[in-house]
């Protein structure tokens, strides 16, 4: 048996999440995680449909790519992925998706804005849009560019504190503690982002959530001495 059985097979649940929360359509999309200890992810195999999907399918890699095990190629995310384990050190688990809502804020390059207190309960603050890849990025490494996209975005913000971005152009990633908890935030983001959109339909010109209701929502469920749970 593999030493990375555990591993795949919670990468491989997480994976399954996406088609039952309709946040996939056909392959659109790849979830991984970490284990610290060993150096090493396990992520879905490329362009595999998630009905034929097994634990022997996933792939594992290390941090700088190479697979360590597996008879498939890993997902053509994985670079996108390694990169946002490197560079954020308290994360576990990546999730990719291409799901309606989340998707359609990052191709009109915007943010997605805290509106109500149901955002504010799981990030703090507005979520935030990549700048656009230079041309310079799409000749190079175009996945690793987009995680560089990712980690220049929250230079100045807390991966904890909004465990979600969109890509300008492309779509939503998230992360977790876990590969699980990645899922639950990528579903979190998509209800966000159609609460978002439907508001701003009915009255474009609403503000965002005050910061003072913001700070309430956010610190009671994360903050030192939270409280809250639904």
């Amino acid at each position: 048996m593999s030493k990375y059985t555990e591993l795949k097979r919670e990468a491989w649940e997480a994976n399954m999440e996406l088609p039952k929360h309709n946040l996939v359509v056909y392959t659109w999309g790849n979830v991984s995680q970490i284990d610290r200890s060993a150096g090493v992810v396990a992520i879905k195999p490329s362009g595999v449909p998630y009905e034929s999907l097994t634990v022997d399918d996933m792939v594992v890699v290390d941090l700088e790519n190479n697979v360590i095990e597996g008879k498939l190629r890993p997902s053509s995310d994985t670079k996108t992925h390694t990169h946002l384990y490197r560079h954020f050190e308290s994360i576990g688990g990546v999730t990719h998706t291409h799901s309606t809502y989340a998707t359609a804020w990052a191709q009109a390059q915007l943010p997605i804005p805290c509106l109500g207190t149901t955002h504010a309960d799981f990030a703090y603050g507005d979520i935030p849009c990549t700048k656009v890849m230079s041309d310079e990025q799409i000749t190079r490494d175009y996945e690793e560019e987009t995680g560089v996209q990712i980690t220049e975005a929250f230079a100045s913000r807390n991966p904890i504190e909004v465990p979600m971005v969109i890509i300008a152009g492309h779509a939503p990633f998230t992360w977790g503690k876990s590969a699980a908890q990645s899922v639950y935030h990528a579903v979190v983001l998509e209800e966000m982002a159609k609460m978002a959109y439907l508001t701003k339909t009915l009255n474009p010109n609403v503000a965002a959530l005050k910061q003072s209701i913001i700070d309430k929502h956010y610190l009671r469920k994360h903050g030192k001495n939270a409280y809250y749970g639904q």
